[in-house]
This record gives C-alpha cells, sequence and structure tokens, in this order.
C-alpha cells in the first residue's frame, strides 16, 4: 500500500497531468457555457480538474483505476466506478481532496467490480436512455445535468432551478430499463438573471434660436385666417 500512496501523492504533486487534454477541450468548454446555467470560465475549471485528476490516477496506476470514474461539476467532485483493492480507493480519494477549490468529494467507489463488455455495453445504453430522455422533457434543463453509470447504478451531477426539476431528473433516470439505482448529487441553484436598470430621464435642453448677424429679425408669419 505504501508504494500506491506514494505514487499517487508524486502524482498529485505534479501540475501538468491534464494540461493536454485541457487545451482541447477549452472550446467546447465555452461552447457549452453558452447553453448551460454556468460561465465559460467556470466550465473550464471544472474540465481542467476533470483532465488533471483522469491523468494523475492513470500515472498511479492505469490498470488499477481503469473502471473508475471521475465527474466534476461546479467544484464538486465525484468518484465512482470500481478499484481492486482499499489501496487504490485510499489513493483515489488523496488525488481527489488535492484541489483546494473543490468544495465536496463524493465516494461512491466499489472495490473488486471490474468492468466487463457486458457491463460497458448495458451502461453506455442506459446513458443514451437517460439522455434522451432528459432531452425530452419539458420540465428539466437538461444541459445542466452530468451522469455517470457503473454496473446499472446512476450517478446525477449537476444543477436544477427547482427542487420539483430537481426531483424530476431523478425520476426520469429511475424509469430506463436496467437501472439499480439513481444517486443524485445534484444542487438547486438560482440562475443568475440579468440586472436592469431604469435610464435617468432628463429634460432636453431647448433649441438653439437662429441668429441674424447686422439685420433685424424678420416679423412673425401673419395670420393666415384674417382674423
Amino acid at each position: 500500500m505504501r508504494a500506491l500512496l506514494a505514487l499517487a501523492a508524486l502524482a498529485a504533486c505534479s501540475s501538468t497531468g491534464g494540461c493536454a487534454v485541457m487545451v482541447a477541450g477549452a472550446a467546447a468548454g465555452v461552447g457549452m457555457a453558452a447553453v448551460q446555467d454556468r460561465t465559460a470560465g467556470e466550465v473550464m475549471d471544472d474540465g481542467h480538474i476533470y483532465a488533471d485528476v483522469k491523468g494523475r490516477l492513470m500515472a498511479a496506476d492505469a490498470d488499477g483505476f481503469r473502471d473508475t470514474h471521475v465527474e466534476v461539476y461546479d467544484d464538486n467532485l465525484l468518484l465512482s466506478g470500481a478499484v481492486p483493492d482499499e489501496q487504490h480507493h485510499q489513493a483515489a480519494l488523496m488525488i481527489a481532496h488535492t484541489y483546494p477549490t473543490i468544495h465536496n468529494v463524493y465516494d461512491e467507489l466499489v472495490i473488486g467490480e471490474r468492468t466487463t463488455i457486458g457491463n460497458a455495453i448495458g451502461d453506455e445504453f442506459i446513458i443514451t436512455q437517460i439522455r434522451t430522455r432528459l432531452f425530452a422533457s419539458p420540465h428539466v434543463r437538461a444541459v445542466n445535468i452530468n451522469l455517470e453509470v457503473f454496473h446499472g447504478n446512476v450517478y446525477l451531477m449537476g444543477t436544477a432551478r427547482t427542487d420539483e426539476e430537481l426531483r424530476t431528473a431523478a425520476e426520469i433516470a429511475s424509469t430506463v430499463g436496467g437501472v439499480r439505482r439513481v444517486v443524485s448529487f445534484m444542487q438547486v441553484v438560482q440562475v443568475r438573471e440579468p440586472n436592469y436598470y431604469a435610464a435617468r430621464v432628463t429634460t432636453p435642453p431647448p433649441a438653439p434660436q437662429p441668429q441674424y448677424a447686422g439685420e433685424t429679425p424678420p416679423p412673425p408669419p401673419a395670420n393666415l385666417t384674417g382674423n
């Protein structure tokens, strides 16, 4: 265990683990921010931490962490999937807790359940079905929801605008065939609305009168009615 923890600590000291992935995904992050209730900076910050965590896990033990899933949303980090033993479990948590900007680390890792081809196909089917139903629902804003699935266990990350929307998203996920349980880490947040300010109305200055240099101004026009 000491050797693995030492590798994890060494990987946690590296600041270059996710740079290549982050550069490639920068434009995608800006694009996602255009439709999500997050700023481009928030999307890119989450993407950077995600790439960094994945890079450090792979650097510590690529085979041991091949079934470990990472999700980062709004400064919350989810570890799900599987690790082969408690040593890998503790190493993953060590890496996840090295980011001062992360508010919460959600530990949903299980020990010993390796993924087969059949498991992977089933989980991908569940992901596709849930996404399709979320985007088809007028009651949830699906672009604000990220999800992970491992052996039929569904994990929801993201934000909702109301408690009702949060519950609806979980209910939609629970109706898909093959789902064993739904664990929601979504949070209700206040949507950033634009601020509107009324203009200060002022009386316009009087229109300038024409000036006549060296001559008397013409008389006002005669009354054309003859009165």
